[in-house]
């Protein structure tokens, strides 16, 4: 690993799996650090501020962007997420695996920034799986659902832009097939 860290950036739709493959990859390697991203949208259940994520009220996080504390900002579904430039420099800086979990067009933003980041894209099976793990969260409204399913679309379409693409048909496999990208492109991590 160099002495600079090493960024692997995840983007997937939403239900594609790639919170549980994080946490999975987290689990076998603690010692690698997850940036928590900002939003605005209401904490779900089991959810901690400062963990999963930093929950900001809208104000705050507008007051944050103007103020260029951002490396990357994006509204998706209705709701701010963003990736606070200190925390990735920091980790960075400390010799750190950090792993990012953003959206496609956050994912782009930070490889332009980090171009030796690692983008890991995160494919559900199929749009039939995508809708069934969506409706089984049980967080959403159907209306909520389609809206994310649209937005699928043009995220799966982007897939091909990323370093690797995992399928996550069953998590386990998913999590060594990251876990073999992030190997190939960054040796002694």
């Amino acid at each position: 690993m160099s002495s600079r860290g090493c960024l692997v950036v995840f983007a997937a739709p939403a239900g594609g799996g790639k919170t549980t493959v994080i946490r999975a990859v987290r689990a076998r390697h603690p010692e690698w650090m997850f940036s928590c991203s900002a939003t605005t949208r209401a904490p779900r259940a089991g959810e901690v501020d400062g963990e999963d994520y930093y929950f900001l009220p809208r104000k705050e996080f507008e007051r944050r962007v103007a103020a260029g504390e951002f490396l990357e900002h994006e509204e998706v579904h209705g709701n701010l997420y963003g990736t606070l430039r200190t925390s990735v420099d920091e980790a960075l800086d400390s010799g750190r695996v950090l792993l990012l979990d953003l959206d496609v067009k956050g994912a782009a933003s930070v490889k332009r920034a980090y171009p030796e980041a690692l983008s890991v894209f995160i494919r559900p099976p199929s749009l039939e799986i995508l809708k069934e793990r969506l409706t089984k969260r049980g967080t959403e409204s159907p209306e909520v659902i389609a809206r994310r399913l649209s937005r699928a679309e043009m995220e799966l379409a982007q897939a091909e832009t990323f370093d690797c693409v995992i399928v996550n048909q069953e998590v386990d496999q998913a999590v060594a097939d990251v876990l073999a990208c992030i190997a190939r492109r960054f040796p002694s991590a």
